[in-house]
């Protein structure tokens, strides 16, 4: 079976019966998916680039739910990951969950339930790539910043206005202003508060920004 790297939802059971009803189940609400009858399968045919999440058996022959949700870990995919489970599971989801595990859906499960978990997994993997992507184009903005340049940065993120940062800095208005204009524009933003904004939207906000006194 061959995935491209539009967001799907991975079925991974071994049982055929499931594997059918989830599929027209994501079919009729619009939700891509795609079926995998083992995690070996599965796991056979991943690739670090796909997007979506993946709703498995906690239980299978052969490689289990739980051991395929670690492979995956290991070898570097943030997929959410969602786990079936029978009622006797549940203690085994509750520790996925404490593992990074995405939520976990009880046998027999509610059609309802399951598309909404689904979605909101698509919408969190969805959310994090962006972030992901954000955060290497940010980053590799920051690192063209001469270091006056990133503490007048910082300042401008605390709000300070241009005299107050020439003070602090003690350097001249002019210069602030010059050193203001080239964090904008190695940053490719227009405005303190788009600044502020990419730097939220990347997760580097608070590793960039002033602590709140």
């Amino acid at each position: 079976m061959n995935a491209d790297t539009a967001p799907l939802a991975h079925v991974v059971d071994d049982d055929e019966a499931i594997r059918d009803a989830l599929s027209w189940l994501f079919r009729t609400r619009k939700l891509p998916s795609a079926t995998w009858s083992s995690a070996e399968e599965f796991m056979a045919a991943w690739k670090p680039e796909w997007r979506g999440c993946v709703v498995m058996d906690i239980r299978m022959r052969g490689m289990s739910g739980l051991d395929c949700a670690e492979l995956l870990r290991r070898n570097g995919s943030r997929l959410p990951i969602i786990f079936i489970t029978g009622h006797g599971d549940v203690p085994m989801a509750v520790t996925a969950l404490k593992r990074g595990a995405f939520d976990f859906i009880e046998k027999p499960f509610d059609d309802n339930a399951l598309v909404d978990v689904v979605s909101s997994a698509l919408e969190e993997d969805a959310r994090l790539t962006l972030q992901r992507a954000t955060r290497e184009d940010t980053t590799a903005r920051l690192d063209q910043l001469t270091g006056r340049e990133r503490e007048v940065m910082v300042l401008i993120l605390a709000g300070k206005f241009n005299k107050v940062i020439a003070d602090e800095l003690n350097i001249s208005m002019r210069t602030v202003e010059v050193h203001r204009a080239r964090v904008f524009e190695k940053m490719g933003v227009r405005s303190a508060v788009e600044l502020a904004q990419q730097l939220t939207v990347a997760g580097l906000y608070n590793s960039v920004a002033p602590a709140e006194e």
